[in-house]
């Protein structure tokens, strides 16, 4: 199984989108599922505020966890600034409240998503689109 459908698979088994980004790499930077599950509960939907989309928030833990080197900051600031510029050309914006067209800090906006199918059809979409740019990112870091 790919990490974009493992990372789908544990969206659609009713993780948060945060978890699934994070949890799809876990085995690979010597987390374990669990922990990846519990450090990615509170970053769904923007950090529950609908600002940065939580697949993003999971797809930067990632990205930090391949820069073990505190000495390697640029580098991951570097890939931090790669993934959210990439992700914002491809989806129109990082930010969940843009991506999903409503104001997930209210129950009306929260109501919106549910009645418009967003958490069930659309943001399993930004789950893997997050997957895909991280994998681009890794690949050509892997490259230097």
């Amino acid at each position: 199984m790919t990490h974009k459908e493992k990372a789908v698979q544990y969206y659609q088994d009713g993780y948060l989108c945060s978890q699934s980004v994070l949890a799809a790499y876990a085995e690979e930077y010597g987390l374990t599922e669990e922990l990846a599950l519990k450090l990615g509960t509170c970053l769904g939907a923007g950090m529950r505020k609908g600002e940065v989309c939580g697949a993003c928030t999971g797809a930067l833990m990632v990205l930090g966890l391949m820069h073990d080197d505190p000495k390697n900051r640029k580098t991951a600031y570097e890939n931090t600034k790669q993934f959210l510029t990439d992700f914002r050309d491809v989806n129109g914006s990082y930010l969940c409240n843009d991506l999903l067209g409503c104001d997930v800090r209210t129950p009306e906006g929260v109501q919106y998503a549910r009645d418009h199918h967003l958490f069930t059809e659309f943001c399993p979409k930004m789950v893997a689109s997050a997957v895909e740019i991280l994998e681009k990112i890794m690949s050509a870091q892997k490259e230097v």
